[in-house]
């Protein structure tokens, strides 16, 4: 079988959450889908399942945290150029997202930060590897 990650997200409202994801080109598996819970692929080895809080609490002995006003994993989504990125960012604001931060050009690479409705960061980055340095700067390990 090929390796494939599904990440499990609580979501407070299935519905809205669904929207969202389509709109960052998720398709929904209605096959793994119920009002409860949406299975949305981003790619053929990537799927976020969307889990309503009961449902989440039904695969996990911890509560759902709110991603909203804790840490959590943030998701880093790699598209295929700066344009792309950009359109993820605003169809992700327009499906009910929040953007974190605005555009961070690096010259290799370019990001934007976005939040999930319900705070999940799923952030769009575009990247020319071949063009990266070869280690990070010193300021950005000072932290």
């Amino acid at each position: 079988m090929t390796q494939r990650i599904f990440i499990s997200l609580p979501v407070a409202d299935v519905a809205a959450s669904t929207a969202f994801y389509e709109a960052i080109g998720c398709t929904k598996n209605q096959a793994f889908s119920s009002d409860a819970a949406a299975s949305m692929a981003w790619s053929d080895t990537i799927t976020f399942n969307l889990l309503s809080h009961p449902v989440y609490r039904g695969i996990s002995p911890k509560p759902p945290g709110d991603a909203r006003a804790t840490g959590g994993p943030l998701f880093a989504l790699a598209l295929d150029s700066r344009e792309a990125v950009d359109a993820f960012a605003a169809a992700a604001i327009a499906a009910g997202g929040r953007e974190v931060h605005g555009a961070e050009d690096e010259g290799f690479m370019y990001s934007r930060g976005v939040e999930d409705p319900d705070g999940h960061g799923v952030g769009p980055f575009w990247m020319d590897a071949a063009a990266a340095p070869a280690a990070p700067p010193e300021a950005a390990l000072a932290d």
